[in-house]
C-alpha cells in the first residue's frame, strides 16, 4: 500500500483504490508488478493497489492480492471466465461488498502504459468515468481505464443475473454491457479525449511514415492503451503482431513501462 500523503485545501486527501484483474495465462505476474510500479510513480495521493487473480504466484509482496470476487452467479463463480465469446471478469468488480474496499476506485487494464499523472483521474465528478471507445458512435466506452465507487453499480450485476441471455442480447462484450447499462441511467461520463490514447490509433505514424519514424507519445496523454496486437513488450521490440502494420522498436516504452 502506498504510504504517501498529500494535503489539499488544508485537509488530508482520502485514500483511493487502484485495481486490476489477472486471470489465466495471457499476462504474467510481471505485468501486475509493472503496473503497480507505474501507478506508484504517477499517483501522488494515498492509494491501495489491489490485484484480483486466480494465481498469486510471482506477484510482489507489496501488492495486495485477492481472489477474483464471487458474485453469486454460477457462470462467473464456477466457470471463470463467464463468456459470450469474450471474458467478462471486470464485472466482478461491481460486487457489493468487494472485500473491505470502499470509495473511489480506478480500474486499470494490465497492458497499459502510464506516461502522465493519474491524480487527475480522481478529480472529475461522475458516477462512472470511462474512455470513449474510438470506433463507436454510440455510448460504448473502452474499459481499459474506468472509475467508479465501490458498490455503486451492483444493479448491473443483478440485471445480468436475472436474465443473462436477455441482458446480453444486444452487446458483444462486457464493456458494451456496463457502459450501455450506466448510460441508460444517465450516469456515464467520459475522460477528456487526450488523456487515454490508443497505441495503434494515436502513437503509430501513418503509412508510409511508420516504416521510418518511431511511434510517439501524443500530446497531453496520460495513459497509452494497447488493445489487440501489439502488446507493450511487442512494441518495445518492434513486433507488430499483424503483417499489415509496421511498428518500429519503440524505445520510450522502456522508460515508462517498468
Amino acid at each position: 500500500m502506498n504510504q504517501v500523503t498529500e494535503s489539499g485545501n488544508s485537509s488530508e486527501q482520502n485514500t483511493v483504490n487502484v485495481i486490476c484483474i489477472k486471470w489465466g495465462k495471457k499476462y504474467g505476474s510481471d505485468y501486475v508488478n509493472t503496473l503497480h510500479s507505474m501507478v506508484s510513480r504517477h499517483l501522488s495521493r494515498p492509494f491501495r493497489f489491489v490485484c484480483f487473480t486466480d494465481d498469486f504466484e510471482g506477484i510482489n509482496d507489496d501488492i495486495e492480492v485477492k481472489a477474483i470476487p464471487k458474485i453469486g452467479f454460477k457462470d462467473f463463480d464456477e466457470q471463470l471466465p463467464w463468456t459470450k465469446g469474450h471474458g467478462w471478469l471486470k464485472l466482478t468488480c461491481f460486487a457489493n461488498p468487494l472485500y473491505d474496499l470502499e470509495g473511489p476506485t480506478l480500474f486499470l487494464d494490465l497492458d497499459i502504459i502510464i506516461v502522465g499523472s493519474l491524480d487527475e483521474f480522481f478529480e472529475p465528478e461522475g458516477d462512472f468515468m470511462v474512455i470513449k471507445e474510438w470506433d463507436k458512435s454510440d455510448a460504448t466506452g473502452n474499459t481499459s481505464v474506468f472509475r467508479f465507487n465501490i458498490g455503486a453499480h451492483e444493479d448491473a450485476l443483478e440485471h445480468l443475473k436475472k436474465d443473462p441471455d436477455a441482458a446480453t442480447a444486444d452487446v458483444r462484450n462486457e464493456q458494451e454491457y456496463i457502459t450501455h447499462f450506466v448510460d441508460r441511467q444517465n450516469k456515464l461520463k467520459y475522460w477528456p479525449e487526450k488523456w487515454c490514447r490508443s497505441f495503434k490509433r494515436h502513437c503509430l505514424r501513418p503509412f508510409p511514415l511508420s516504416f521510418f519514424q518511431e511511434p510517439r507519445i501524443p500530446e497531453e496523454a496520460k495513459v497509452i492503451i494497447f488493445h489487440g496486437k501489439p502488446h507493450p513488450d511487442d512494441a518495445l521490440e518492434g513486433r507488430s503482431g499483424k503483417w499489415y502494420r509496421k511498428v518500429l522498436p519503440t524505445k520510450w516504452i522502456a522508460e515508462y513501462w517498468r
